[in-house]
């Protein structure tokens, strides 16, 4: 089962449950939050709770997005308590783009390896434990909150001062921390981990600026465990044609770390566990269209797709035009 967020033809925020590709509403629910929330306080989970109370009218999910009424397919009453996280160097063949990014910047000669190879080459060794125990610690990043999360369909801004706007296509977590203080994982999502990779090559310690970028995810959450191998197509469209298309793979028997241990490494940390946030955490990707030398442009639109999670994830880029900024004294 899918879940998706949208608003009514009346404006009203709802829910609708996918199934066999058919989407329903669910009855007397207006936030994928508060059917969560719910679920948290009874027995049997998301999916008993979604039985409980009962589908309603069939939805046309291509006219939602068409007319710009999808939302993310989960979000926070307060977006400041919505995380958007991330790792990097997770997924096998992810480190050769990096690596030769860096090399090209000069901060390796060739035959040295560089941080970004050695720390893959501990994921590749210590990324998947078979003890029960907790492998290596991946590199870790943080996006932004939910005020910096596009909604399926609407414009990614990229900021004046960027240097390059660029799409990366990854699976994401879904997390709920309950009033315990324990994290709940609901499923996962598409992802668009858009980030500034100019700007990155420039000099590794940069990465975090990069990363500090908007993104989306969606339309539909997949609710469960994430099969070990996903398939999915990359896609960037410019004036009605594709201008670059690659296939990209994820799922454990991808990826160099266990979803458990990625998972493990960001929720150790106690501010990750405070009851009530919602945490969306992208496990990393091995496509980049600008691996492949693509500049993208304003109204280029990015397309994610991958069958077990539905509708495809698209979006426009926009540029923002950079403000000045002053900063000010209060005394």
């Amino acid at each position: 089962m899918n879940l998706i967020q949208f608003f009514d033809l009346n404006g009203h925020r709802a829910v609708a449950a996918v199934q066999d590709g058919v989407a329903r509403t669910v009855n007397d629910t207006a936030s994928v939050y508060e059917l969560t929330i719910a679920a948290l306080s009874s027995h049997g989970g998301l999916a008993a709770l979604i039985a409980s109370r009962g589908l309603g009218d069939t939805v046309d999910r291509a006219a939602i997005l068409a007319e710009g009424r999808m939302l993310s397919p989960i979000d926070h009453p307060d977006p400041a308590h919505l995380y958007v996280t991330g790792t990097g160097l997770t997924h096998l063949g992810s480190a050769a783009t990096r690596d030769a990014m860096h090399k090209a910047s000069g901060s390796k000669p060739a035959g040295e390896l560089t941080d970004s190879m050695k720390m893959f080459q501990m994921g590749l060794e210590h990324g998947k434990p078979t003890d029960g125990g907790h492998g290596v610690q991946p590199e870790w990043f943080y996006k932004g909150n939910g005020y910096t999360v596009a909604r399926p369909g609407h414009p990614i801004p990229s900021p004046g001062f960027a240097l390059d706007a660029g799409e990366e296509p990854e699976i994401a977590g879904i997390y709920v921390i309950d009033q315990n203080g324990q994290p709940r994982r609901l499923g996962f999502v598409l992802a668009n981990e858009f980030s500034d990779h100019v700007t990155e090559r420039m000099n590794y310690l940069y990465l975090a600026h990069s990363k500090l970028r908007a993104c989306s995810f969606g339309p539909e959450l997949r609710l469960g465990d994430l099969p070990a191998h996903v398939e999915g197509t990359s896609r960037i469209w410019r004036d009605g044609k594709v201008l670059w298309e690659k296939p990209f793979v994820s799922g454990e028997d991808n990826m160099s770390h266990t979803i458990a241990n990625l998972e493990y490494h960001h929720f150790k940390y106690e501010l990750f566990r405070n009851p009530g946030d919602v945490h969306v955490h992208c496990f990393g990707t091995a496509t980049l269209s600008f691996a492949d030398g693509i500049a993208t442009q304003p109204n280029d639109i990015f397309e994610l797709e991958a069958a077990p999670f539905g509708a495809a994830l698209r979006n426009p880029l926009r540029q923002q035009d950079e403000h000045p900024l002053i900063i000010g004294n209060v005394y």
